[in-house]
């Protein structure tokens, strides 16, 4: 069987912190509380997510998704998916935030993900609802579980943040920047840096040995 791929989006796809900058901009306070409890482990995923995502009202839903638009992806990652998919590798997109926003972002780069994992809102009632199809433990999708449901012997983590140790520390090929690689670093984890899907087109091309 082929190697898969399993990528965060915030952050990773994106060029900037597209879910975090959203938190802050529509559940400004909560979200100052939450944030660096979150970085410092010292509340879970699953907590510290759901209390800031139920806090915004659901009327904010169409601004969430004008605010999405604008936000731009990292360098590389069209180049990437078309690279895998002339690999026939899989590429998983296993994301902490919320799908509506993910797609919002991706447009028609969606047709080109094999797998989609985020976490969907319920805007029926006056504050959002979080759903989760994989929630478990300390994470709102547990991304290991996710990476579980695939059979592939060889396993790829791309990731940037928090959301993203667990699968990393679960796999033996991760490429890590920003603060994933600290954490890493901590646990004495071995990892690739990098700063943008052309760094990790190219390090896979010679890994694969493809000329």
């Amino acid at each position: 069987m082929k190697p898969i791929v399993f990528c965060d989006f915030d952050g990773t796809i994106t060029a900037e912190e597209t879910f975090v900058a959203m938190l802050k901009e529509f559940t400004p306070k909560i979200a100052a509380e939450i944030m660096p409890l979150l970085y410092q482990r010292e509340i879970t995923l699953r907590a510290g997510v759901r209390t800031m995502l139920e806090s915004i009202p659901s009327r904010c839903y169409p601004e969430i998704i004008e605010f999405s638009r604008t936000k731009k992806i990292r360098p590389g990652f069209v180049e990437f998916l078309d690279f895998l998919h002339t690999q026939e590798v899989p590429f998983i997109l296993v994301s902490g935030g919320v799908r509506v926003m993910v797609e919002t972002v991706l447009g028609e780069l969606s047709q080109k993900i094999d797998g989609m994992y985020a976490v969907d809102l319920d805007s029926s009632g006056e504050y959002f609802q979080v759903n989760s199809e994989f929630e478990a433990d300390t994470e709102l999708v547990a991304k290991v579980k996710v990476m579980e449901r695939y059979s592939n012997p060889e396993k790829i983590v791309i990731g940037d943040s928090v959301t993203d140790l667990n699968m990393a520390l679960a796999t033996p090929i991760v490429f890590a920047r920003d603060r994933l690689a600290e954490y890493l670093d901590e646990y004495q984890k071995p990892y690739i840096n990098w700063t943008d899907f052309f760094d990790i087109r190219d390090h896979l091309s010679q890994k694969w040995n493809i000329l």
